[in-house]
C-alpha cells in the first residue's frame, strides 16, 4: 500500500492490534475474511449462501476439508466485535429460500462468526493445532473501499482528478448540471453554506446518476454521498470539488477554505476510521464484480471498472505473512476476484467470463505482484438461479440458460412477469478477450442477452428440509480463501 495512505499514528495503532490478536488467535484461531465487491456485484448474497451451504451440507466438492470428512462441526457463534451490526444472515437466507427475492444490499458494515471444528490432515497439526477455526465475515460496501485512495489525496489533487474524470465520455453529459454550477462559483468569494449546499447536493446527484443501471459506471468517491447513513446533512458531507482552484493556500474565510477543511473532516472521521479499524485488519479478502452487467452497457462502463479495479487493489496491505512479521502487522496475503452471475451465460461461457476478469485486473496485478501476494481470479455463482439446456432454431442447436426472470425485466420487446419460466440464449463470449474490447468499441448496443432471474425454487427433503442453495463455484472460492488454514 502506499505509504502517504498512513500515518506513524496509523501504524503504531495497527502494530498493536496485530500484537493483539496475533495473541489471541494462539489460543483460538480465527481469520477475517473481507467480503466487498462493485455495485450490483451480490456481497449479500454471496455471504448468505456461503455459510448456508456450509452449514447445511450443500455440495462443496472443492472444499477439501469438507470432502474428506475431516470438518465434524460447523455452527454461528457470537461475533468478537460487539461494536460492530451482525450481518442479518437468517433474514437473508429467507428472503431468498422461502420468498425468492433477492436480500437487500449492502448499505453498512456487519460482521459474522461461523466456526469450524476440523481434525488436521497430518500427523504433526493434530498434534498442535486446538482444531478449531472462526471464520470472522466482515461484509462492507465497495463504495468504501473506493475512498481509501482519498487518504493519499489533498483536496486540489481530488478536485483536478474528479473534475477531469467527470468531463470525459458518458459522464460529460451526466455531470453537466454540477460542472455548469461548479463554473459560476468563485472559489476565493466568502464561504457559503447554501453555495457549499447546493453544489453538494449537484455533486451527488452526478454520483447517483453514474451509479443508475443504465450506466454502471464504477468509479464513485466520496462513497458516502450515495449512503450517507447517519451523516446526512452533516458538514463533513457537504463539500465538492471545486474546478479553477486559486493558487497557493486558500484565503482564510473563503470557499476553497471551506470545501478544503471539510473534506479533510471526511477523511478524518469517515475513511480513516474504517481504514484503521476494519480494513487494515482483514487477512482474506474477496471482492465481487458485475461483470456482465458491464458488458451490456458497453465499452465504457468496462473500462470504468478496469479503472475502479485498479484503484481496489492498489488499496490492499497485500503480501505474505511470517510467523515473526504477523506479530507488527497484518496484510492480505490471499485475495479473490470474482466475477459473479456466471450462471446467467452458458458454462461453455464461464471460462471466457474469467479470462476477460483477469483482463480488467492484470494491469493492477503487475502493479502489486511483486508483494507475495496470491490473487486468484474466477467466474461463480453465489445462487444459482438456471439450468442448462438445448433449443432448436433454424434447424441449429443453441444453449440456453432456463430460469425465471425477475418481474418487468425485457428483452427483444418482451416484459416478463416474474412468474413464467422463460428460455433465453444469452449470446457467447469470444475466447480472445482482446476480441471482446474490441467489439465493445464498436457496438453501443450489449452484446450479450442479459436480464435478471429470481432465486430459484429449493426443493424439500422428505423430512422437510430445505436443501442447500445451489451455486457454481463457491467451493472453489471457499477453498482457496481458507483451505490452507484447515490443512
Amino acid at each position: 500500500m502506499p505509504p502517504s495512505l498512513t500515518n506513524l499514528t496509523d501504524e503504531a495503532l495497527l502494530a498493536l492490534d496485530a500484537l493483539t490478536g496475533r495473541a489471541a488467535n494462539l489460543v483460538h484461531p480465527s481469520i477475517r475474511l473481507g467480503v466487498t465487491g462493485l455495485s450490483r456485484a451480490g456481497k449479500t448474497v454471496f455471504i448468505s449462501s456461503l455459510v448456508h451451504n456450509l452449514l447445511n451440507g450443500g455440495r462443496l466438492p472443492l472444499f477439501e476439508a469438507g470432502r474428506s470428512g475431516r470438518v465434524s462441526k460447523i455452527r454461528l457463534e457470537p461475533q468478537p466485535d460487539d461494536a460492530v451490526p451482525r450481518f442479518q444472515y437468517e433474514d437473508h437466507i429467507r428472503a431468498l429460500v422461502a420468498d425468492r427475492l433477492w436480500p437487500d444490499s449492502t448499505r453498512a458494515i456487519s460482521q459474522l462468526r461461523i466456526t469450524l471444528d476440523y481434525e488436521s490432515a497430518s500427523g504433526w497439526g493434530r498434534l498442535f493445532s486446538p482444531g478449531k477455526l472462526s471464520i470472522d465475515i466482515v461484509d462492507y460496501p465497495g463504495e468504501w473501499l473506493l475512498d481509501l485512495p482519498l487518504l493519499g489525496q489533498d483536496f486540489r489533487t481530488f478536485s483536478q482528478n474528479t473534475v477531469t474524470l467527470a468531463g470525459s465520455g458518458i459522464r460529460a453529459e451526466l455531470a453537466r448540471d454540477w460542472l455548469a454550477l461548479s463554473g459560476t462559483v468563485d472559489p476565493t468569494a466568502a464561504a457559503s453554506e447554501a453555495t457549499a449546499r447546493a453544489l453538494a447536493e449537484s455533486f451527488t446527484a452526478y454520483l447517483k446518476a453514474c451509479k443508475s443501471d443504465e450506466r454502471s459506471l464504477s468509479t464513485l468517491p466520496p462513497g458516502r454521498f450515495l449512503m450517507p447513513g447517519d451523516l446526512e446533512g452533516s458538514p463533513a458531507l457537504t463539500f465538492a470539488p471545486l474546478p479553477n482552484l486559486a493558487n497557493g493556500p486558500p484565503a482564510k474565510g473563503s470557499l476553497q477554505a471551506m470545501m478544503e477543511r471539510r473534506y479533510e473532516a471526511y477523511k478524518t472521521h469517515v475513511v480513516r476510521p474504517f481504514f484503521r479499524e476494519h480494513f487494515a485488519r482483514l487477512d482474506r479478502q474477496i471482492v465481487l464484480i458485475d461483470a456482465l452487467q458491464a458488458i451490456n452497457r458497453g465499452a465504457e462502463a468496462v473500462h470504468d471498472l478496469e479503472r475502479a479495479l485498479g484503484d481496489v487493489l492498489d488499496c490492499f496491505r497485500s503480501g505474505t505473512n511470517s510467523f515473526l512479521s504477523s506479530f507488527v502487522t497484518r496484510r492480505i496475503d490471499r485475495i479473490v476476484i470474482a466475477a459473479t452471475k456466471a450462471d446467467h451465460l452458458h458454462h461453455e461461457s464461464h471460462a471466457r467470463l474469467e479470462a476477460v476478469t483477469r483482463r480488467l485486473v492484470e494491469r493492477a496485478i503487475e502493479r502489486i505482484g511483486m508483494s507475495g501476494a496470491g490473487i486468484e481470479v474466477m467466474a461463480l455463482a453465489s445462487v444459482r438461479a438456471t439450468r442448462e439446456a438445448t433449443v432448436k432454431h433454424n434447424g441449429e442447436e443453441l444453449p440456453v440458460i432456463v430460469g425465471v426472470p425477475m418481474k418487468g425485466e425485457k428483452i427483444n420487446g418482451e416484459i416478463f412477469d416474474g412468474e413464467r419460466k422463460t428460455a433465453i440464449f444469452p449470446g457467447d463470449l469470444p475466447e480472445n478477450p482482446d476480441s471482446l474490447f474490441e467489439a465493445l468499441e464498436q457496438h453501443s448496443e450489449g452484446l450479450l442477452n442479459f436480464v435478471r432471474f429470481r432465486p430459484p425454487h429449493i426443493e424439500e427433503t422428505g423430512g422437510g428440509l430445505k436443501l442447500s442453495v445451489p451455486h457454481i463455484r463457491l467451493d472453489r472460492a471457499l477453498q482457496y480463501l481458507i483451505g490452507d488454514r484447515l490443512a
